[in-house]
């Protein structure tokens, strides 16, 4: 769709002046772009997403808390927990149309970047832990907002995993873990969705403000991925503007009032940035524009009623069933029923910070349950969470112990968790704790319906027979919970984010939130599950996990092999069987294991899933289709993916830990894994590879000549080998005094290196 207006572009930057084309790299004000009217080149609007809409009144306004009234779905990370590639298009279909309603041409959604920790203040904005996961829900999300013709933006661009010192703070991470875990979210959702723009994030990335990194913005984004639309700053994340333009960022937003735009005129004047680089800016930055103008729809409407309605379901779609002692749900219709918690009538449904919508109208499962139940009783156990008050806990008490199930709200407020700042620990607050041990010593028969836009621990999670995970479900979660209590709903969601028994166990622990300006990203490639399954740490929840009403059994797993040219795909079907009693969904998830790699892998990685709707008694197969970067890591001394020759595991399951079906097979891959050879490279190597290994042997008689000749004792002769077979060949130069010269380790370089 770009591509259309290239041309176009290209005309009109051909005729506007250095001035003009500088104004357009910046805002009008807080929303809008600038236009220019003599070249009839149009103003668009950016307003926030991804829950729904933040269209604030005026372009002046920043419009936290007093946006127009917008339809507030579940927050990414309730959507992430779904598992529902068409709930994601069709929750952005219906947000691109309220969008096309209020005269919005690019929504500032969705974020993509990986939950590295529970503690991440945004982390309610983010679909999950997982690359695969995020990617393809993002892609999803996306093509249902352009679908309306209304363009994404795909954020935070990149490696912005928390909040503290976000202005600045210099995420350190090495370039395999940066390609395998922080990268392929984006990837996936730009080769998928096509976005027409993407956000940078605030910090840097390895000492370098993501803003004007020219190797994330230009080498990677365009070079690599052939990314053809713009690149807008995170509001405020500009640092210098001109190297800005120079790395790849088009547009800065909100405006400077042309305090920047100063600077890339002067910059173009004195020769210090060309007038070419600011013409391919400013090209890339108009195509979108002018596809943005002409796909303005008149004479839309909404229907809130319906997109309220979405919202419910997508809520109810969200949830997850974390556990179901005795099958205490769905709930009995014709039982008693204490609602206990504050929650229940006065629900938190969306995050804090900029993604904050004025909705339509919202939902509580206090009064959603009334068409359900009709002997409820309730009691608000809590009103300042950091206070537990008796009175209000002895109340509900009292209610629980007068009715046959007690179920209890409880979660985060929003001052626990929000944008700008990062939790300092993953507990629910106290009075939302004393509450539930306080009915579930007196309720055998206690539910607990949670709150929350990411991992919490749960010290009473033993003493209660359910606990359902609601998230931030929007505004029409309050019925959703009615619906799942019900059983008018099978809850279908599965974690999409690992749940630890103890934030000491998180991967990341240690390396949180960082100081001096840096985060070390220490724990490399081993984030969330990768880490848990890998260490064998049992989590309190494990990705991937959650139960439903009824049963599904896995069976008839198969493999089969072709070549699409020369690269191997694999297609994998397994059959899935409803064998309860209800109609209910079941997300397959399919990971892959290595068997032996040159470098540390995860134990298992995800690849795929699949959610698939069967009545009872119903089977369906599954198919996977899997290329050969499914089974590829990334070498950073090749400085590319390699999928290894060698035995690998196909594994499906429930969760990353209830795997149900595993096969085995051997994979050719016909990729040759070159790392090329330097001075330092050790001794073992050379005796390896092919081309060297001939004249190496020859060389070990004067090696060991060099290192004092071989010791005759068996210990020390294990120690030296040990050590000779380490030595980077350099260092035969010194130890030889000469004799094997610096132009022969050279010689031997290009011999290997070819």
């Amino acid at each position: 769709m770009i591509k259309a207006y290239r041309s176009k572009a290209r005309n009109l930057v051909q005729q506007m002046t250095l001035e003009e084309k500088a104004a357009l790299c910046s805002g009008q004000d807080m929303w809008a772009t600038k236009p220019i009217e003599r070249l009839g080149i149009p103003s668009i609007w950016l307003s926030d997403g991804p829950t729904g809409l933040r269209k604030a009144a005026s372009g002046q306004e920043g419009g936290l808390g007093s946006s127009l009234p917008a339809t507030c779905f579940p927050t990414a990370s309730a959507l992430g927990a779904s598992w529902d590639i068409q709930l994601a298009f069709e929750v952005g279909q219906a947000i691109g149309r309220e969008c096309q309603v209020q005269g919005v041409q690019v929504l500032l959604a969705p974020g993509v970047n990986m939950k590295r920790s529970p503690l991440g203040g945004r982390n309610f904005e983010y679909f999950a832990e997982d690359p695969a996961l995020a990617g393809e829900m993002a892609a999803a999300y996306i093509r249902g907002v352009q679908s309306e013709g209304v363009g994404a933006c795909l954020k935070h661009f990149a490696v912005n995993n928390q909040e503290f010192e976000r202005m600045f703070i210099s995420a350190e991470v090495d370039e395999r873990t940066l390609r395998e875990i922080y990268l392929p979210a984006f990837e996936t959702a730009l080769e998928k969705g096509r976005p027409w723009t993407v956000m940078c994030a605030y910090n840097k990335v390895n000492g370098i403000y993501a803003s004007e990194h020219p190797y994330l913005l230009h080498h990677i984004l365009k070079e690599e991925w052939g990314y053809g639309g713009f690149v807008v700053s995170d509001w405020g994340a500009v640092n210098d503007r001109v190297e800005g333009i120079r790395a790849g960022l088009h547009l800065e937003m909100p405006s400077s009032g042309g305090y920047n735009d100063q600077k890339i005129v002067a910059a173009v004047r004195s020769g210090e940035l060309s007038e070419s680089r600011l013409d391919e800016v400013v090209g890339d930055l108009l195509a979108v524009i002018l596809l943005a103008d002409a796909s303005r729809k008149a004479g839309l409407s909404v229907d809130s009623a319906r997109h309220h309605q979405l919202a419910r379901k997508a809520a109810a779609e969200c949830m997850v069933l974390l556990k179901n002692e005795e099958d205490i749900l769905p709930l009995s219709e014709e039982g008693s029923v204490a609602v206990i918690g504050h929650f229940a009538k006065e629900p938190r449904f969306q995050g804090a910070g900029s993604s904050q919508v004025v909705p339509t109208q919202v939902d509580n499962a206090w009064d959603a349950l009334q068409h359900y139940y009709n002997n409820l009783t309730y009691a608000p156990g809590y009103q300042d969470p950091d206070r537990p008050d008796s009175q209000l806990i002895e109340e509900a008490c009292r209610v629980a112990r007068e009715s046959e199930v007690a179920v209890v709200f409880v979660g985060l407020p929003s001052k626990y968790e929000s944008e700008s700042f990062d939790r300092r620990h993953i507990s629910l607050p106290p009075a939302h704790n004393a509450l539930v041990e306080a009915v579930a010593r007196v309720q055998p028969n206690t539910v607990v319906v949670l709150t929350n836009g990411s991992a919490v621990s749960l010290p009473w999670h033993r003493n209660v027979k359910a606990i359902l995970e609601g998230w931030l479900a929007g505004q029409g979660g309050g019925g959703a919970v009615a619906d799942v209590l019900s059983g008018k709903v099978n809850p279908s969601g599965k974690l999409s984010e690992t749940f630890p028994q103890r934030l000491e166990h998180d991967p990341a622990f240690l390396n949180w939130p960082g100081a001096n300006g840096k985060v070390h990203y220490g724990e490399g490639i081993f984030i969330g599950y990768r880490y848990y399954d890998t260490k064998a740490i049992e989590p309190l929840f494990p990705f991937g996990h959650g139960l439903s009403y009824t049963n599904f059994e896995y069976s008839g797993m198969k493999l089969s092999e072709s070549a699409l040219g020369e690269e191997l795909h694999i297609t994998v079907r397994v059959s899935v069987h409803n064998t309860g009693k209800r109609a209910g969904q079941e997300i397959v998830q399919l990971y892959v294991r290595q068997e032996a790699c040159q470098l540390q892998r995860p134990e298992k990685e995800l690849r795929a899933f699949a959610k698939v709707s069967l009545e009872p008694g119903g089977q369906k197969e599954i198919i996977f289709h899997l290329n050969q970067r499914d089974f590829a890591y990334y070498h950073p001394a090749a400085g590319a993916w390699v999928a290894e020759s060698g035995i690998y595991y196909i594994m499906v399951g429930a969760s990353s830990r209830d795997i149900r079906l595993e096969q085995a097979f051997e994979l050719q891959s016909g990729e040759e894994l070159f790392v090329p050879f330097t001075r330092y490279t050790p001794i073992k190597a050379w005796l390896q590879h092919p081309r060297s290994a001939e004249k190496m042997k020859a060389m070990m008689e004067k090696v060991w000549q060099y290192q004092g000749g071989k010791p005759t004792d068996a210990d020390a002769l294990k120690m030296m080998e040990a050590h000779v077979m380490d030595l980077p060949l350099a260092k035969l130069v010194a130890a030889s005094r000469g004799a094997f010269s610096l132009e022969q380790v050279d010689e031997m370089v290009k011999m290997v290196n070819g």
